[in-house]
């Protein structure tokens, strides 16, 4: 899955100044990133494959601060370029960033405000969404990241809208990724969008990739709270409210139990989370939902009422929001893709059909935690729609990210 939006007026409006060319890439590295991720760009745009039908691209590999590189395993780098080279690029690539918390270096954030200014893409993999957000480039725009990092994102820069669920968000002139392997589907994407299917085809074909997958991020959500509310008295209310989602209860609830106002309440859930609580009760439902649609044989009815939703009809309305799919065709989908010993019936313990629901009586193994559909503060209830390049399919079974 991927955002495709129309770019802003004045992005569109912006052209690529004389001396930039897009097919010049610079590629900026920081001392600390992981090196799979820095890779990426390198191997898309570094290789000359016009043999395969790829047209070529110029590779300038850019210190992003002041060398020897130390990077993941101990291994140090050293870039042929500096910032200089990000001058002459009609597109620049931040792959990552080596820390979510600390600020990136100032003469960076300044190069990439220019290039900017002067019409050239600039593209974020994974983390590198942050030295993008930090430059102010990401303000008002769509953008994803790693799903584990997006409440962070949100959190520090809530200008931003931030949408964990994409694997990539192509807005025009700045473009943004999902972790590790979506680096590779957005720069696929790129050389797509530069030089067509056929091009794109030919390096997915070297690069042993599918050229377009299918899907978003929300296959790979964890379930663990974020780290900043463990601490935080609002851990004891978001606990009660995962052990509760069986139960019919609002956010004037859980503001309640917090001995909050609902403004209050609503506040500081979102400095917490990066989500307003509304939404994130929502998506906490529909994630249940998801897991006893994989692991048990209630009937869509019987889902909804023990994932807390007022009736069936709100299960598939917020369902279809989140995932694109009704829940009865993601269950029909999620097991026509498992090994048919793996199924529910085929020897794998099924959801027990309990007596009347008490506390802590979800089906579920564990809690789940609060991964919003949209990470972002003036989201409301509702996620942003967005207009995307293919059509949604249906989400696979999970696995790890």
């Amino acid at each position: 899955m991927s955002h495709d939006s129309t770019a802003a007026p004045e992005a569109a409006a912006r052209k690529l100044s004389g001396r930039r060319r897009k097919e010049i890439v610079a590629v900026l590295l920081f001392s600390g990133g992981p090196i799979f991720e820095s890779s990426i760009p390198l191997s898309v745009f570094g290789i000359d494959r016009q043999d395969a039908g790829v047209p070529r691209y110029r590779l300038l590999v850019a210190a992003g601060e002041e060398g020897p590189l130390r990077t993941t395993g101990g291994l140090e780098l050293t870039a042929p370029h500096g910032l200089e080279a990000i001058s002459r690029a009609g597109t620049v690539v931040v792959p990552a960033w080596r820390s979510i918390t600390s600020p990136p270096p100032e003469e960076a954030l300044d190069a990439l405000r220019r290039a900017h200014e002067e019409g050239a893409r600039i593209v974020g993999l994974c983390t590198g969404a942050f030295v993008l957000a930090a430059a102010g480039l990401l303000d008002g725009r769509p953008a994803t990241t790693h799903w584990m990092y997006a409440p962070t994102l949100a959190k520090r820069y809530p200008s931003v809208h931030v949408d964990p669920r994409e694997l990539f968000v192509d807005d025009g002139d700045v473009l943004t990724s999902a972790g590790t392997a979506a680096g590779i589907d957005l720069c696929l994407h790129i050389v797509r969008s530069d030089h067509g299917n056929e091009a794109a085809g030919a390096l997915a074909r070297r690069l042993v990739v599918p050229p377009r997958r299918s899907g978003g991020q929300e296959r790979y959500l964890d379930r663990s709270l974020p780290e900043e509310i463990g601490a935080d008295p609002l851990a004891e209310v978001v606990a009660w409210a995962l052990e509760h989602l069986h139960e019919q209860f609002d956010v004037e609830t859980l503001a309640a139990r917090a001995y909050m106002s609902r403004r209050t309440f609503d506040r500081r859930f979102r400095s917490l989370t990066g989500s307003a609580p509304l939404q994130w009760l929502i998506t906490q439902r529909v994630l249940q939902a998801q897991r006893l649609l994989e692991t048990s044989d209630y009937s869509v009815d019987e889902v909804a009422g023990r994932c807390g939703f007022r009736s069936p009809v709100a299960l598939r309305g917020h369902f279809r929001r989140q995932l694109g799919s009704s829940p009865a065709a993601y269950r029909a989908a999620y097991r026509a893709r498992r090994p048919q010993g793996d199924r529910p019936g085929d020897g794998e313990p099924t959801v027990s059909q309990p007596g009347p629901a008490g506390p802590g009586a979800t089906g579920l193994a564990g809690p789940v935690g609060p991964v919003p559909a949209l990470l972002h503060p003036e989201a409301g209830g509702v996620p942003m729609q967005s207009r995307r390049t293919a059509a949604m399919s249906l989400p696979g079974p999970r696995t790890g990210a």
